[in-house]
């Protein structure tokens, strides 16, 4: 019965996008910023681009710092400009 629960509750929030990135700034409070890149198929030539983007994702227990390679998941929005979480952190920055 509880499983059930569990799996139609985790249905019905969604998918959730998680993304890795390098972290290139952390000098907020509980935030983090996160580079991220995407590579996408240019539409007339169909070479691969790098793309990159920064968004902004929190960092409960101020753990990550600068070059570290961490995976974020998309949440609820938490701020202003903060719609991502950070989930763990996959190798710290030498």
């Amino acid at each position: 019965m509880a499983n059930e629960e569990k799996t139609s509750a985790a249905s019905a929030r969604g998918y959730r996008k998680t993304r890795r990135g390098y972290v290139t700034s952390d000098k907020m409070d509980k935030t983090i910023v996160v580079e991220v890149e995407d590579r996408v198929k240019h539409a007339l030539y169909g070479k691969i681009i790098r793309r990159t983007s920064k968004v902004k994702a929190h960092d409960e227990l101020g753990t990550a710092g600068v070059g570290d390679l961490v995976v974020i998941s998309e949440t609820r929005p938490l701020s202003a400009s903060k719609r991502w979480r950070l989930v763990e952190i996959l190798e710290k920055a030498k």
